[in-house]
C-alpha cells in the first residue's frame, strides 16, 4: 500500500508541475514575452493544452462563462491541492496504522 500512496503522490506532483508550467506560459504568452509563432514555444504550448484540456473541459462546463478570464485552471489547481492534502492526511491508511 505504501507504493500505491507514493505512486499517487508522484502522479499528482507531475500534474501540479505541468499545471504550473501551463499557467506561467499562458501569462508569458498574454504579455507577449513569448511568441506562439516560434516552433518550440508552439509545440510546448499545444502539448500542454492537449494534456490539460481533459481536466479543464469538465470544469469549464460547470463554471459560468466569464469572457476574458478562464477560471478552470484555478479550480483544477485548488482541487489538485485538496486531493494531495487528503492523501497526506490519510497516509496512515496506506502505511497500515
Amino acid at each position: 500500500m505504501v507504493s500505491l500512496f507514493q505512486a499517487l503522490m508522484l502522479i499528482l506532483n507531475v500534474v501540479w508541475f505541468i499545471m504550473i508550467t501551463h499557467i506561467i506560459m499562458s501569462w508569458l504568452l498574454n504579455f507577449q514575452v513569448l511568441n506562439i509563432r516560434q516552433p518550440m514555444v508552439s509545440q510546448i504550448w499545444y502539448g500542454l493544452n492537449r494534456l490539460l484540456e481533459p481536466i479543464y473541459a469538465p470544469i469549464r462546463r460547470i463554471l459560468p462563462n466569464t469572457p476574458g478570464l478562464d477560471l478552470a485552471p484555478l479550480v483544477a489547481f485548488i482541487v489538485l491541492i485538496i486531493v494531495q492534502r487528503v492523501l497526506i492526511n490519510n497516509a496512515g491508511f496506506f502505511y497500515g496504522y
